[in-house]
């Protein structure tokens, strides 16, 4: 398939429109909060309040840098979609994997550059699991280790806080987690919407996450597995949707 080679725009827009958003930003959320709805780690029963892990990682370490397409998103959705990138970097240490998620600015292509993440726009709403957002990783050694990836969101997804709630649940696949769609409300990020455009108030991970996030990193320490092979290819615009749940699971 197609893979985009893109370069960002001009420094300056880069940085003008990162302390734009991140102006926007704070005067919307305020200051980045601790993770949601703190529980302590044994309460953290898989499958019941937190998600199995197993899936894509970011090598330990990273330094991630993620790019949103320009044409893709209005001006307003830029704090909504940044907003989950901050509660998850805030918790670089605590989960154990020690990758930082540094905001790049805008892009007019999809980056595929080595730990870049583009967030943007396709086709890819799911009837069945009423998902209108997608995890797509490539890896160029075909292991669980991304190279680089992207979000895609699809444009019936309007509402604002659920673009919120849609990226936080993708950043924690990039993190290993698996979807948990019988998981309590509110107990993990990566539990679903109920519908594409209602938000399930979840912004970023929850202290379930990061001890699952923290015990994926310690598996990949002993063992790094293949890629999941039907997404270990970068998709272009309007392909039709991969189911972003293909495991290689490892319980808790």
């Amino acid at each position: 398939m197609h893979a985009y080679e893109g370069r960002t725009r001009g420094s300056r827009l880069a940085r003008a429109s990162h302390a734009i958003a991140l102006l926007m930003l704070v005067s919307v959320f305020g200051s980045p909060a601790f993770p949601q709805n703190a529980r302590p780690a044994s309460t953290c029963s898989v499958g019941v309040r937190a998600p199995a892990f197993g899936f894509w990682n970011w090598r330990y370490d990273s330094r991630v840098k993620v790019y949103i397409l320009a044409a893709d998103f209005k001006r307003e959705e830029i704090p909504y979609l940044l907003t989950p990138l901050l509660r998850w970097d805030a918790e670089w240490q605590s989960n154990g994997s020690g990758v930082r998620l540094d905001y790049a600015g805008l892009t007019d292509k999809r980056q595929d550059c080595q730990n870049c993440l583009t967030i943007m726009r396709a086709p890819v709403f799911n009837k069945k699991t009423r998902h209108g957002s997608e995890f797509h990783a490539y890896s160029e050694q075909n292991t669980q280790l991304v190279t680089y990836a992207a979000i895609l969101i699809d444009p019936a997804l309007t509402n604002l806080k659920a673009l919120t709630n849609a990226v936080a649940h993708e950043v924690g696949h990039s993190f290993g987690l698996l979807d948990c769609y019988d998981c309590k409300d509110h107990s993990t990020v990566m539990n679903k919407l109920k519908s594409m455009n209602a938000s399930n108030s979840m912004d970023g991970p929850t202290s379930c996450d990061t001890a699952q996030v923290r015990a994926a990193y310690q598996q990949l320490r002993i063992r790094v597995g293949p890629a999941p092979v039907e997404m270990n290819t970068p998709v272009d615009d309007g392909e039709e949707p991969v189911e972003d749940d293909t495991p290689i699971v490892v319980p808790n």
